[in-house]
């Protein structure tokens, strides 16, 4: 499978921060909206516009169309771990953008691309991580909102403010908040329009794990590289029926986990994870 070509998608290159605040960028690299490492088998998208609180603009809308089309075929890649450069993790659109008459056909069509791109992290069969390094609102929580896990630094803030703007929530941002910590509570959370701590969002469970700022992304990758070892297919699997399970009827959903369990006893790595099992050493999984 080829990698993504440069900037988008680097290997190995120097995990510290630059002077700039930019992580993970190599010498002489050309500035990009995204920033990818993959190392062992987890690949850290980073969020490239700290100037800008990383603000999601149309470069980095495009950015994300081609990250989508490359993810799901890269074996090499297990887990993918969002994050931001500097001490934003998002805050959301490009105000700029705002500041002009939009068609309204063109304006929904821009933004469906947007939202598009976040179903396919609800749907792509490998976890998806939320580092929230720092403040995440609108676009940048729903982003959030379509990972499978969501780690928060100590003093990162989360909340929606659209209304600020005359605006309402977009690209799933209504419906999933719901979901995930109910309606009463994200009414509150919306019609508020103020952020929320990272302990408090914890608490509504907008968040799973609060964590010191500076172990942040370390605590991640060893999460995600945990995770990393798990039989790919088989935890491609069970996010796809978790899905399924939250927009189902029991039925339809036990008949959906013996769908996915034949599929899952034909696969290489079942075999292998009963030889462990018999054998008493780890398995070595292989995604097939």
């Amino acid at each position: 499978m080829p990698r993504l070509p440069q900037p988008f998608f680097t290997n190995q290159v120097e995990t510290g921060a630059s002077a700039d605040g930019n992580r993970g960028r190599a010498p002489g690299m050309t500035e990009s909206p995204l920033l990818v490492e993959v190392r062992n088998a987890v690949a850290t998208v980073t969020l490239n516009r700290p100037r800008e609180l990383n603000a999601i603009d149309n470069d980095m809308r495009a950015a994300f169309r081609e990250l989508a089309d490359r993810l799901p075929f890269d074996s090499e890649i297990r887990v993918v771990v969002f994050t931001g450069a500097g001490r934003a993790f998002s805050a959301g659109g490009n105000v700029k953008q705002f500041e002009r008459e939009w068609n309204p056909a063109e304006f929904r069509a821009r933004s469906h691309k947007l939202s598009h791109f976040f179903d396919e992290l609800e749907t792509l069969e490998k976890p998806v991580i939320a580092a929230l390094n720092g403040v995440a609102t609108g676009a940048g929580l729903q982003l959030a909102l379509a990972a499978d896990l969501r780690f928060a630094a100590e003093g990162a803030e989360l909340g929606f403010r659209e209304h600020h703007l005359g605006l309402v929530p977009g690209h799933g941002g209504a419906t999933r908040i719901v979901k995930l910590i109910g309606l009463s509570r994200a009414k509150e959370l919306y019609f508020g329009g103020e952020l929320v701590d990272a302990e408090e969002a914890r608490r509504i469970g907008l968040v799973h794990r609060v964590i010191p700022a500076d172990a942040l992304l370390e605590q991640v990758q060893e999460t995600a590289e945990k995770l990393a070892k798990r039989a790919p297919l088989a935890l491609g699997l069970t996010k796809r029926l978790l899905n399924h399970a939250a927009h189902a009827d029991v039925r339809s959903g036990i008949e959906m986990e013996s769908l996915a369990q034949v599929v899952a006893l034909e696969t290489a790595d079942h075999q292998e994870g009963v030889a462990a099992f018999r054998e008493k050493r780890r398995p070595r999984f292989r995604g097939e």
